[in-house]
């Protein structure tokens, strides 16, 4: 557990602990059992604007293991009454809450966009991406579809159903922190789970929001759950609670194998989406300035800090040289800023770790032999940006694909476009990481994209769009270190959050011995 706690302490910046709140900023609590509660520690963190440090949008309860086990007993308390409620009821209270992230988009975005920073067509978007997933996955309250089967012995009936996995641990990114909650909230309670979910620190506002208009909408207490707090210390005891069956994790590689781990030693089922480094491949056949269109909204949109991020630009050496001029002309032209700021087109990152982590590897980029910073590479610190945390939207050109900004992680506004004389040799270079979340190419040559499809080993993939667009009615996830072979979103998510019980009925009035009785009449 200590291995845990560490891990899931890991790439986040601690926002500062209070026990005593001013009047002036508002606090905000847990929901556990159908009622608003402050965390048993009395202690309570800030939740920091990051594009103005000075702006303080709440403080939300500092949980502890105390206060995971009290929302785990409630979700166990509620499961019975949940599970025995018919489905298309299920189903009908989320339609329910559809319609109040409707009414709720405008103000949800704002805040949304206060907390994490992105843009707040951005922001609209992520609370359009719930609002997609709950009509959808509330959908399914009618449609979570079995089958029969001819049995193989006469007088008996074969069929298989689903059911409820149990009690569920949610454990959310900060970087779509209203989208990916609905992603794993709503398939888990349309097919009969309860939940409690732990939204990332930098972010609990978006989840508070999500999980009240939950309570609105008639969801019974105790069947969502909501716990604040520190990844070391609520994080890891969802992550370790015995009573909790699954824990579907979002976040890094690393913590991911931490959380994997921890699941294995009890037993617990484990579902994780992790990192990416995906590419864009621009044939010399390809409409450029389309292609400059893509690249620059998968590289810079939420300021690079998205797992489908384009952190990585394999063009033909034919297009290298237009491709590079234009991208880097339209990067320079980027808007940074303050997301609410209809004018902005690239916010600031997350937090001052952020920051640490992504300037270091533009220094890292800098110092790889070969590889040209094009533009960008800095820290802003003046006017408008003193404040904030802000950098500029990054370009290396010239890059290796062994380097170590074409191979790891980087989440932040930075892309590396690398030079290939063919598409096989694109595919290769395009397969050398050890993810494989999206990928994308660029050309008009129908042959071309069908051979990439084929060849490329990732679990989405696009045709003449960017890396990033995932819609809500197809299977999300990643091969190799990108997750462990889950989907979310789809119905392919339903795998996740039930389990397949097989019934046989045997009316024939005789014991019958599968594969061991002969059938009459045959053999």
């Amino acid at each position: 557990m200590a291995q845990a706690k560490k891990a899931l302490a890991k790439n986040r910046s601690k926002p500062q602990v209070q026990r005593h709140a001013r009047a002036s900023v508002k606090n905000f609590n847990n929901y556990i059992g159908g009622k608003w509660v402050q965390s048993e520690s009395g202690e309570v963190f800030e939740n920091i604007n990051p594009a103005d440090t000075q702006d303080v949008i709440g403080r939300f309860p500092l949980s502890t293991a105390a206060d995971v086990n009290a929302a785990v007993n409630a979700a166990q308390q509620a499961y019975d009454g949940w599970r025995n409620t018919p489905a298309p009821r299920r189903a009908e209270i989320l339609f329910r809450l559809g319609e109040i992230l409707i009414r709720n988009k405008d103000r949800f975005a704002a805040d949304m966009t206060r907390e994490m920073g992105k843009v707040l067509k951005e922001t609209g978007g992520d609370v359009q991406e719930a609002i997609d997933c709950t009509y959808y996955t509330a959908g399914e309250g009618r449609r979570l579809h079995g089958f029969t089967t001819p049995a193989e012995m006469p007088d008996k009936f074969a069929m298989c159903v689903r059911q409820p996995v149990g009690l569920c641990g949610l454990i959310t990114p900060w970087n779509f922190p209203m989208a990916i909650p609905s992603w794993k909230l709503i398939p888990a309670l349309v097919c009969g789970n309860t939940v409690v979910i732990k939204p990332a620190e930098d972010t609990p506002l978006s989840t508070y929001n999500l999980v009240q208009a939950c309570e609105e909408a008639g969801i019974a207490p105790g069947v969502v759950n909501l716990v604040t707090g520190y990844g070391e210390n609520a994080g890891a005891a969802i992550t370790n609670h015995p009573a909790l069956r699954l824990i579907s994790f979002t976040g890094s590689t690393e913590t991911g194998r931490i959380v994997a781990s921890a699941c294995a030693e009890r037993n617990a089922i484990c579902s994780l989406e992790m990192g990416g480094k995906n590419v864009i491949i621009v044939m010399d056949d390809a409409d450029i300035d389309l292609a400059i269109e893509g690249a620059l909204w998968g590289a810079f949109g939420t300021s690079g800090q998205r797992c489908t991020a384009s952190s990585r630009l394999v063009v033909h050496k034919k297009v290298y040289k237009q491709f590079s001029r234009k991208l880097v002309e339209r990067t320079k032209a980027l808007r940074i800023g303050n997301g609410a700021d209809p004018k902005t087109d690239v916010g600031p990152v997350i937090n001052a770790d952020a920051v640490k982590k992504i300037m270091k590897y533009i220094e890292i980029g800098e110092q790889e032999d070969g590889a040209t910073l094009a533009c960008g590479g800095k820290r802003l610190t003046r006017g408008e940006y003193a404040r904030g945390y802000f950098i500029e939207p990054t370009v290396f050109t010239d890059v290796a694909p062994d380097m170590r900004i074409a191979q790891e992680e980087i989440f932040g506004p930075v892309t590396a476009v690398i030079p290939t004389k063919s598409l096989d040799e694109a595919v290769e270079i395009a397969n050398g990481v050890r993810y494989g979340l999206s990928a994308a190419i660029y050309t008009r040559d129908v042959n071309r994209a069908f051979r990439a499809m084929n060849d490329m080993y990732t679990g989405i993939f696009y045709v003449n769009a960017s890396t990033i667009g995932a819609e809500v009615h197809l299977p999300f996830g990643g091969t190799k270190a990108t997750g462990n072979g889950h989907r979310e979103a789809g119905t392919q998510v339903l795998d996740i959050f039930s389990e397949w019980k097989s019934i046989y009925v045997d009316y024939s009035g005789k014991l019958q011995r599968a594969q061991i009785d002969t059938v009459e009449g045959i053999g």
